[in-house]
């Protein structure tokens, strides 16, 4: 521990060699050297980076003296050339080069604008706690790629508090850009071995840990398949003991996975609690219908009052995609105000032009625009760009809807020759089959709905129809049933309507409106036959109808624009006609 404390760093070398001192005849040994003395946390960085195997690459191109000789006129202390500027160089590289060796260029960074409002939104509602001395807060980030996230959080909790004493966590999963978070860390001070490397879905490598903030940009769209299996066992095996108990999304997207691995992260409430800010696609807010994976998440976070504020950010924000995006704000200590609500803000018309484009990013936020966000969020009023909503209103019910049988038998020759169609009557020995044909011949007509049924044991075993079993009545019935509004409807022998399933229907009810009310409202003035199929049923509360979530940002924050008047069209149509003229002779000169 000497040598660090006499740093001043987490990392030290013992080497006698500087850059400046490695000489020109042997200058790979005597910089393996200098590598070898650096303390193993610096070691397992140039591992990663399998650096050792550049440096041949570099000596049998003759290039290595030439390159270490041009970082010994570059000043790159930290002092001058800060950590996140680092990190920018290092994804800018990443950015222009990825293509060129089939990678995904910029699928870990953050711009830092999207980081700031982020973050600042994190540890907005802590800026109380932040007066007080010897305040102590962990910040996590389970796709810290650089380290971007952390490192400007850090930065934001020193401006709140100079003195606060704060402890970073992270995992990633590609070994080198972990290796420069981990290089940020040590830069800042910071110990690496709470820097993880692994994929956090199936090996989560910081299991016990709760923490006070956590911030992550999870990559957008990938597949979690390479996880599932560890996925699926521990929900299996842990339920909602674990991470993943409220439900499992589509294989092509396993962001909300990242989304319920950093909820199960936060702080205990007697604990301080703990606040999430996460950026995601817009897919969570609405994939999968009810029931299904992604709405079951959805419904869990909000039923739990989990969500605190979802913020769409302008599209062109991000270095490889311009798709909208969004940042969720989770917490599990809300303000009292705040109980039971969510905050929707749309920036999709919120941001300044960049004055020259970095991939496919051409938007920015100022930092006058995070403010003015910030009090947009603080106000928790309703204007043009916020909406606050109850968390059910996100909530509905699909209920079946279905409507009688109302049918009849006609036994027709065309009919009978397209019976063969009918995979249960195909079966039938050819001797059957003709016998059959020859009966239905001599019924030729209009017949009841159970006809079919009623012939089919009469006939059974009987002279050379052979056993007749229910699935050749299915075959007469499918073959010859005719459906008409105007028949009498059809019972069972219960007494209860056969629904006609090609009627079958489903209504999206508001969780907060009766059923019934709808359905008597919507529904039944337009089919007055209509039934609910009461035995579909959500498997959570038991009640009539399957519940989903949605948040349909699009929806809320509508403008309806009204369609250009006929008489102005009428007048550019004129206008362009006009032109026609002139123009034709201009060609014809």
């Amino acid at each position: 521990m000497i040598l660090p404390n006499e740093s001043g760093f987490s990392f030290y070398n013992t080497s006698t060699y500087t850059l400046s001192t490695l000489g020109a005849t042997d200058t790979r040994a005597n910089l393996e050297d200098y590598i070898s003395k650096f303390s193993s946390n610096v070691r397992v960085v140039f591992e990663e980076f399998d650096f050792f195997n550049t440096l041949v690459k570099l000596e049998r191109a003759k290039l290595l003296y030439r390159i270490v000789n041009n970082f010994v006129v570059i000043d790159l202390h930290p002092n001058v050339v800060s950590d996140r500027v680092m990190s920018n160089v290092y994804e800018h590289l990443i950015r222009k080069f990825a293509t060129s060796v089939n990678e995904k260029a910029g699928e870990f960074m953050t711009p830092r604008d999207v980081v700031r409002l982020a973050t600042k939104l994190v540890l907005h509602e802590d800026e109380e706690i932040f007066m007080e001395t010897g305040v102590i807060r962990s910040i996590y980030d389970p796709t810290c790629g650089t380290g971007g996230f952390l490192s400007d959080g850090i930065a934001q909790i020193k401006e709140l508090s100079p003195t606060a004493k704060i402890v970073p966590f992270g995992q990633e999963l590609d070994p080198e850009t972990h290796a420069l978070a981990m290089i940020s860390m040590m830069i800042q001070g910071f110990e690496t071995d709470k820097i993880k490397q692994g994929s956090t879905l199936s090996n989560d490598q910081l299991k016990t840990n709760k923490f006070h903030y956590g911030l992550a940009n999870p990559p957008f769209g990938i597949k979690w398949g390479k996880d599932q299996d560890a996925v699926v066992k521990e929900r299996a095996d842990l339920g909602y003991a674990g991470r993943f108990g409220p439900g499992l999304p589509t294989i092509k997207d396993g962001s909300m996975l990242f989304l319920l691995h950093l909820v199960s992260k936060r702080e205990l409430p007697e604990n301080g609690g703990g606040r999430v800010g996460i950026v995601l696609s817009g897919s969570p807010l609405f994939n999968g219908k009810a029931g299904s994976g992604g709405s079951e998440i959805r419904r869990w976070l909000l039923e739990q009052d989990l969500v605190e504020a979802i913020i769409a950010l302008p599209n062109d924000m991000f270095f490889n995609t311009g798709i909208g995006t969004y940042v969720w704000v989770l917490s599990n200590k809300k303000a009292v105000e705040r109980k039971d609500k969510v905050q929707l803000i749309n920036l999709s018309d919120v941001w300044s032009s960049m004055r020259k484009s970095e991939g496919k990013k051409r938007r920015y936020l100022k930092d006058e625009q995070i403010d003015d966000i910030l009090r947009e969020y603080d106000a928790l009023t309703e204007s043009e760009i916020t909406k606050i909503f109850d968390t059910k209103d996100f909530g509905y019910r699909r209920i079946d809807i279905k409507r009688p049988l109302r049918a009849k038998l006609t036994i027709t020759e065309e009919g009978i020759t397209s019976l063969d169609e009918q995979n249960a009557f195909s079966k039938l020995k050819e001797e059957q089959q003709n016998v059959w044909k020859s009966f239905l011949t001599s019924e030729l007509g209009d017949k009841d709905y159970y006809w079919a049924e009623e012939i089919v044991k009469e006939k059974s075993n009987t002279s050379n129809f052979g056993k007749a079993t229910k699935a050749i009545a299915t075959a007469i019935v499918n073959t010859f049933i005719v459906t008409d509004p105007e028949l009498e409807v059809v019972l069972d022998k219960k007494g209860q309507v056969i629904p006609d399933t090609n009627l079958n229907d489903q209504e999206i009810v508001p969780l907060k409106q009766d059923i019934e009310d709808y359905f008597n409202e919507e529904v039944l003035p337009h089919v007055p036959d209509a039934f609910i199929d009461y035995s579909k049923r959500d498997e959570k509360d038991g009640k009539t109808g399957v519940v989903g979530y949605e948040i349909n940002f699009n929806r809320y924050f509508y403008k309806y624009t009204p369609p250009r008047s006929l008489h102005d069209i009428d007048a550019d149509l004129k206008a362009s006609e006009a032109r026609i003229p002139a123009m034709l002779a201009e060609v014809a000169e």
